[in-house]
């Protein structure tokens, strides 16, 4: 029975696959007629599209969209070949080589390209060419290339292929109908009308725009839904609570990276690490955690601070004053992948200001329960020492009277009875004392005359105040005669 693969293997096996319809593909098309330029201009447009790629976040995973298909749309007009297949894995590795991107994401990309690009040229050379061939391509490349995404992404995590499409199959697919249009039509105005291009401008400014605002509304959205699940799980919560929260919103906000938050405690600081998926691991951390380079910036800077280290994007950010801080924040993504943008940092902003909102808040509810404790303590002391005056009253009034009568009986000998009656007496001091002691731990303790009378099987007699005493009267309470 074979071993089961790895994420990484399932991922380089799903790009070797996808290279068989691809070389297929190009052994049934010719290479086509373009000019000496296009080559290379091509695969320029191509690197350049790559490299100013617009990403969207789904978990972990993060779909880019770029306009690589409407160029790939105006060469199917100009001149479809499978020129156009060896342009696109130029620019593509160009691209990609640029981003530091690991070599199992260079290798799957190209043989993803390679499989969308091949089948797209043979479509429209099965079509005939021109804008009727170049649109049946474009359908073919969106699908094989949609395709392999989502089957790369189940490959890799939990998620199904169908969810995955299901999910990002309508923006994608509006995403590459709008980019073919506008390449089409551009290809179409080169070689017909060229001075029409100029009118192409307003249309590619709105289509970029209209990308824009749909990663702000969707990371807005999916911010603010975080912030609804964290204001719900921590209003009034503990700190440690509230700090879980903060930091399983920021990995999900941010999308892909790992968070490390330092809560400042009164015993020191606490490390909580973990993703969007929730709090992997908590820690009491020595002061010298704050000496870490991220979290030097992070108070020096007093503020959200972006960049790279290791050719790993990071975001630190301060909570609180810079004074007394409360946490510090730090996410980090993957070697390679994308920097943390003006947008996030915005919405870094917003969740940083919720975030004090909710650890001050719930410091304040820790040090009111702790005032609470406090106070009810210091109820009970009260008490105690009330309880404490009453039940040692009666004990210290038969010590006082019993060293009366055993001054007078030192001093002023009546007969041969004296040296009895001293004996009575002390024996009546010894059980005062004894009294006493007890009505003080009865007092620090209410329920262990009852429980020690159980335990013993009689109940506690209380010991007459003078004269006339027997060992059977003697008390285990500390309970004098009269009291209740």
């Amino acid at each position: 029975m074979t071993a089961r693969l790895s994420p990484p293997q399932r991922v380089t096996a799903l790009g070797c696959a996808a290279l068989v319809p691809a070389f297929a593909a190009m052994a049934g098309t010719a290479w086509g007629r373009p000019g000496w330029w296009a080559l290379p201009l091509l695969a320029l447009v191509v690197a350049a599209s790559e490299l100013a790629v617009v990403h969207l976040s789904f978990g972990r995973q993060r779909y880019s969209f770029s306009c690589t298909d409407g160029a790939i749309g105006a060469s199917l007009v100009f001149a479809t070949g499978s020129w156009i297949v060896a342009a696109v894995l130029l620019g593509v590795f160009v691209a990609q080589l640029a981003r530091r991107q690991p070599r199992l994401k260079i290798g799957f990309n190209l043989a993803q390209f390679a499989c969308a690009t091949s089948a797209a040229v043979a479509m429209s050379q099965w079509n005939g060419g021109e804008i009727l061939g170049a649109a049946a391509g474009m359908g073919i490349f969106w699908l094989l290339n949609h395709l392999l995404v989502a089957a790369a992404i189940a490959a890799t995590s939990n998620r199904g292929v169908l969810e995955l499409l299901w999910d990002s199959a309508p923006m994608s697919a509006l995403h590459t109908a709008g980019n073919t249009s506008v390449g089409i039509l551009a290809a179409w105005l080169v070689l017909n009308a060229p001075l029409g291009l100029s009118g192409l401008l307003a249309p590619m400014f709105l289509l970029w725009f209209s990308y824009d605002q749909q990663t702000r509304r969707a990371a807005e959205a999916r911010l603010f839904a975080e912030l609804a699940r964290g204001q719900e799980r921590a209003t009034g919560q503990s700190i440690d609570t509230s700090a879980r929260v903060v930091l399983t919103a920021a990995a999900r906000l941010f999308g892909g990276a790992d968070v490390e938050l330092l809560l400042m405690g009164a015993d020191g600081p606490v490390r909580y690490t973990g993703d969007e998926y929730g709090v992997s691991g908590r820690e009491r951390v020595a002061s010298s955690a704050l000496n870490a380079p991220w979290a030097i910036r992070a108070l020096e800077q007093r503020g959200v601070s972006t960049g790279s280290r290791d050719s790993r994007p990071y975001c630190s950010a301060l909570l609180g004053d810079g004074d007394s801080p409360l946490a510090l924040l730090h996410a980090q993504r993957p070697r390679g992948a994308a920097g943390f943008g003006r947008r996030e940092v915005t919405l870094a902003h917003v969740l940083i200001g919720q975030a004090e909102a909710w650890l001050s808040v719930a410091d304040l509810t820790a040090s009111r329960d702790a005032a609470l404790d406090r106070a009810d303590a210091a109820d009970d002391a009260a008490r105690a020492l009330g309880d404490l005056g009453a039940h040692t009253a009666p004990s210290l009034t038969v010590l006082r009277e019993s060293a009366g009568r055993l001054a007078r009986l030192a001093t002023s000998p009546t007969g041969p009875d004296d040296v009895s009656n001293i004996v009575d007496e002390l024996h009546s001091v010894e059980r005062a004392v004894a009294s006493l002691l007890g009505a003080i731990v009865l007092a620090a303790e209410p329920g262990l005359g009852s429980g020690l009378a159980n335990d013993i099987g009689y109940d506690a007699a209380p010991v007459p105040p003078a004269g006339g005493r027997t060992a059977t009267e003697w008390t285990t309470t500390g309970l004098l005669a009269g009291q209740s």
